[in-house]
């Protein structure tokens, strides 16, 4: 098999994306019933993270360690890259000596750059043009609750940016609808939009695209690198926010997500992520459990490479 890449959702088939979810589910079972499972004993993951991060950042490291491998978390401030080194020279040179790398940048043709070079698996830990990782704990978290989310309707409603554009992705490789609502000069990659317009709706109304839906998702109306718009963004998504009485307008089983960190009192009402409906801290957790099923299927893939490919 061929070097595997995951930089977004469309680097693996829908079929794949099923398996993933159905080994992130064996993988938390596992988990809880404490069996060992080191697939990835003597195995290293270099995370270069030129971004804060939390779930992500602690999901791959106790996930490395939990498959019996480990996991170097590399910064700009400690590492040759953040002096200036070609990305490409950096890429060779992990290469060398890792045997998987994330990344999380702002610069999404950075990592496309990087994994050009690369011969070992990249994976993204999140761009400002997807986070497919979150994706999959999503997926996981929906499937445990209420079964395939194939033929359901998700809301996405908030700023069109990564997480906005990895749930279009998504709903094409998972088979899902999805309605989208954010303010005008908002919206997500129009070339996604046109793209994957059969299996979205685009609108300006937030109570539109929740009307009847299984499950709502938002994110922060002010990502990593928006900081200096933060007022002019609240004043723009106001009637954006995701709280107890829109929600009266899907679904009786509608779940609720957020990816995380939230903003009570902005995207979210104070007491949204303890409301009925909110699955958010189960989906945080599954970033564990679907991130080592990525670890394993990468690593698992690359294993079987064609020699004549390193």
């Amino acid at each position: 098999m061929s070097l595997r890449h995951f930089l977004t959702l469309d680097d693996l088939t829908s079929d794949e994306h099923e398996h993933l979810i159905e080994r992130a589910i064996e993988l938390k079972r596992l988990w809880r019933d404490g069996v060992i499972h080191e697939p990835l004993r003597n195995r290293t993951l270099a995370m270069l993270f030129t971004l804060a991060s939390t779930r992500t950042r602690v999901a791959f490291a106790t996930g490395m360690q939990q498959l019996g491998g480990s996991a170097i978390f590399m910064s700009p401030t400690d590492t040759q890259f953040g002096r200036g080194e070609p990305i490409a020279d950096t890429a060779r040179v992990l290469s060398q000596m890792v045997d998987l790398v994330a990344i999380r940048t702002t610069d999404h043709a950075m990592l496309e750059q990087f994994a050009a070079t690369a011969t070992v698996p990249v994976i993204n830990a999140m761009t400002n043009r997807f986070h497919p990782c979150q994706i999959l704990a999503d997926v996981q978290t929906y499937v445990e609750q209420r079964g395939t989310i194939r033929g359901k309707t998700v809301a996405f409603i908030g700023d069109g940016y990564n997480m906005c554009n990895s749930f279009i992705v998504a709903a094409r490789v998972f088979g899902f609808h999805l309605n989208i609502a954010c303010p005008e000069g908002y919206a997500p990659d129009p070339m996604l939009v046109h793209s994957n317009a059969n299996h979205l709706t685009l609108s300006d109304s937030a109570a539109a695209a929740i009307t009847g839906v299984d499950l709502v998702v938002t994110d922060v109306w002010s990502s990593m690198g928006h900081e200096a718009q933060q007022a002019a963004r609240v004043q723009a998504f106001a009637g954006y926010q995701i709280n107890e009485q829109i929600m009266r307008g899907a679904h009786r089983d509608a779940l609720f997500m957020h990816c995380l960190p939230a903003h009570r009192g902005e995207e979210i009402s104070a007491h949204m992520l303890d409301h009925a409906s909110s699955v958010v801290w189960e989906e945080a957790g599954n970033r564990l459990h679907s991130q080592k099923a990525l670890l394993e299927f990468l690593f698992g893939a690359h294993q079987h490479r064609d020699p004549a490919i390193c």
